[in-house]
């Protein structure tokens, strides 16, 4: 592998961490406001965050 290459998947991994993070503290918060939502919220979350990992997996081996 080359130097640039690892470079770039180390920053994939780094943004589709920070975006799933970012996501699942968003939830908790919006969760901690609506108790009562929170299955519709947990499923949101869940959704989201397999988009973001589907993605970053994508641009690991494109």
């Amino acid at each position: 592998m080359q130097i640039p290459t690892i470079v770039g998947a180390g920053l994939i991994v780094i943004g589709a961490g920070l975006g799933i993070g970012r996501i699942g503290g968003s939830a908790m918060d919006a969760i901690s406001r609506q108790p009562e939502a929170s299955g519709k919220i947990q499923t949101a979350m869940l959704i989201a965050a397999a988009l973001i990992e589907g993605i970053g997996f994508a641009a690991l081996f494109a």
